[in-house]
């Protein structure tokens, strides 16, 4: 199992929308609307990180008033992710 956390910009005035259709995703295990170079972050997970990144592409990035994500992968050490 791997876990991504994507940065989501969203196109003025459709933070909202987005956020509702992301969050209508099985994917996505937990989306947060935030202040500062995102408006959106979202947590998903994968089973592997190619599956992380089609499901950006094809998924996240593919919903209108999606402007740009930035996805991090995180690293599971010492019986735990950070």
């Amino acid at each position: 199992m791997s876990v991504g956390f994507v940065l989501i910009n969203t196109l003025p005035g459709e933070d909202r929308e987005v956020y509702n259709k992301l969050s209508a995703l099985p994917e996505i295990k937990e989306i947060h609307a935030v202040f500062g170079k995102c408006d959106l972050v979202a947590k998903i997970n994968g089973e592997s990180f190619d599956d992380i990144g089609r499901i950006v592409v094809n998924k996240i990035r593919g919903v209108k008033g999606v402007k740009d994500t930035e996805t991090f992968g995180g690293i599971f050490l010492d019986g735990g992710y950070l």
